[in-house]
């Protein structure tokens, strides 16, 4: 299994629990279920103890409450749209520098006495997520330093990847890198850059570096791997007992494919599930006891409103990424790496991994923390990615010298 997000293991999960119900697939159906079983298991039972004392009613108008009144997610910036080499439309949005007036006391309150770096950072994100995922970091830079906001193909706002609508062709991540680099050279094509990528974004950061190594030496001044893993993902346990993930790894990677088929029905199945839905994404997005239940209903929006087709194109991918090499890129940049300790999806092994061969990265391994760390504590990360732009801003007034 990969990267797999607990997204995709819940996808399934929902997705076989309904052609379960419905008598379609009922074989594939048992199977899957018997296998992604063990990976609901520890979720399905608070669920039940949540069950007892909360009723299916009141937690559904609880969800709507928070959908229409939690504030996160709802920063927009000034709207573009990139184009991949395939075709497929990409959704990105810019938050630019506004005036200095009034902005003293925010610049401070981020940066100290340091100035904001006269950089543009863009930010991509993880696997059944979009742009929103960036939320707090967003909002503490905005307008304070230049950012980019991008939604990866058939996430979010971008459109539904052309190659993967025509013909089925898996997505790759040698194929985000591209459409990574398709957003800089229509958001960002002049001055230097910060690359801050979470999960399958920091993989999509490596894939750029491994195809556009002079995009990264002539105008990369720093970069930020949060969550993330440049390979080996096919280790990773998830907190389960090995014959759980053994069984799950056997039968998701089809599972997933014939339920990507009927979209429609799985899309019905995870409405009529959304409390072991739910249940499950907490349980592998955060580690901590006392998440914001705004920002844990947040995270749940963005994952459900990623379709089971696309988790399906998108799983296989994970098994295949390895660019450790491309990590050679990034040598003398700036660069941090960053991981929740309690990561169940993308371990802080793997984070630690990045960190041995790049020995003067910063390595913040943040306690109490699962893989939507940036969501989980704001806080930390938003200030480590203040002190990495500090220093992009003096490698790029450097390199500015240099010239």
């Amino acid at each position: 299994m990969t990267e797999s997000s607990a997204e995709a293991v819940a996808a399934a999960a929902n997705a076989a629990a309904t052609a379960s119900v419905t008598g379609t697939w009922r074989r594939g159906a048992g199977l899957a279920g018997v296998a992604i079983g063990v990976v609901a298991a520890g979720a399905a039972a608070g669920v039940a103890i949540e069950r007892l004392t909360v009723g299916r009613g009141m937690r559904r108008k609880a969800r709507l409450a928070l959908d229409s009144a939690g504030p996160y997610g709802a920063l927009r910036g000034t709207p573009g749209k990139a184009r991949a080499d395939d075709g497929t439309e990409l959704y990105y949005e810019v938050d630019e520098v506004e005036p200095a007036a009034g902005l003293g006391a925010r610049r401070r309150r981020l940066f100290g006495r340091r100035t904001p770096a006269p950089v543009t950072v863009v930010f991509s994100h993880g696997y059944c997520l979009n742009q929103d995922s960036w939320h707090f970091q967003r909002a503490a830079l905005r307008g304070v330093v230049r950012t980019v906001h991008w939604d990866q193909r058939s996430h979010g706002r971008s459109g539904r990847g052309a190659a993967q609508a025509e013909d089925g062709t898996p997505v790759s991540i040698d194929q985000l890198g591209r459409d990574l680099k398709a957003v800089i050279d229509a958001a960002a094509p002049r001055g230097p850059i910060v690359l801050a990528g979470h999960s399958m974004g920091g993989m999509t950061v490596m894939a750029l570096a491994a195809q556009f190594p002079e995009l990264i030496r002539e105008r990369v001044a720093g970069v930020a791997l949060v969550g993330t893993s440049s390979g080996r993902l096919g280790e990773v346990n998830f907190g389960l007992p090995v014959a759980g993930v053994n069984a799950v790894r056997r039968v998701l990677p089809g599972v997933l494919k014939a339920l990507g088929q009927r979209a429609e029905l799985v899309e019905r199945g995870r409405r009529a599930t959304a409390d072991l839905f739910a249940g499950i994404i907490k349980r592998y997005s955060f580690a901590s006891r006392d998440v914001d239940v705004a920002v844990t209903r947040f995270a749940e929006r963005m994952i459900e409103g990623t379709p089971i087709d696309v988790v399906a194109e998108f799983y296989p991918a994970f098994n295949d990424h390895d660019k450790t090499e491309a990590l050679a890129h990034f040598a003398g940049l700036p660069v941090l790496v960053l991981a929740g300790v309690d990561d169940l999806v993308t371990p802080s092994e793997h984070s630690e991994a990045i960190a041995d061969l790049l020995p003067d990265a910063e390595l913040v391994l943040v306690p109490d923390a699962g893989h939507l760390v940036m969501l989980e504590h704001p806080e930390v990360v938003t200030d480590r990615f203040a002190d990495l732009l500090t220093r992009a801003r003096d490698r790029a007034r450097s390199a500015v010298g240099q010239g």
